[in-house]
């Protein structure tokens, strides 16, 4: 996850003192199309990372600031989607690459540098609401039941059985 990536989002870490660092990355439509069938396909932001750099380990807090375009599951209508997100991470230094934690990632100490697109994609992907709605639709009661069939009474009130059910039950009671 953090071994390739975008050239614009490598931070060259094997000089960094033991201190705070701070980078500056742009957001933009490369960055927000980068997996296939994703929600997100346009935007334009700006993400300021400090990063901590100690003996043993690197914190990076994210501070995310971007406008994404989202389409309302409503209307179909696109609209833009404000979003400020922030996010810490954490990279340990150690033996072997191990990426298979949710909260850290652990790395080689001789790790020459890191990318960071994939986790500003994953933090702005997983901050896009579950249900998308044009802010024309804010503050409106949202019906629990959209669409809807009508069913007669005497639908309603005849069973309709599968023939195949009922070969089935006269093999059981025999």
């Amino acid at each position: 996850m953090l071994t390739k990536g975008r050239r614009e989002y490598q931070i060259d870490i094997f000089n960094l003192s033991n201190q705070l660092h701070e980078f500056e990355f742009a957001i933009g439509d490369a960055l927000l199309s980068m997996t296939e069938n994703s929600v997100l396909t346009r935007g334009r932001g700006i993400c300021k990372l400090q990063l901590q750099k100690s003996e043993t380990m690197m914190t990076l807090h994210f501070s995310i600031d971007v406008e994404v375009e989202l389409t309302c599951d409503r209307s179909l209508d696109e609209y833009s989607h404000p979003m400020n997100i922030e996010e810490d991470y954490i990279i340990k230094f150690g033996e072997v690459d191990d990426d298979s934690h949710e909260e850290y990632t652990i790395i080689r100490k001789d790790t020459p540098s890191i990318y960071v697109d994939s986790l500003i994609y994953e933090f702005i992907s997983l901050a896009v609401p579950m249900k998308k709605l044009h802010p024309r639709y804010e503050g409106q009661e949202t019906p629990d039941l959209i669409y809807s069939s009508q069913v007669s009474e005497e639908e309603k009130t005849e069973e309709v059985v599968d023939p195949r059910w009922e070969a089935l039950k006269k093999l059981k009671d025999k």
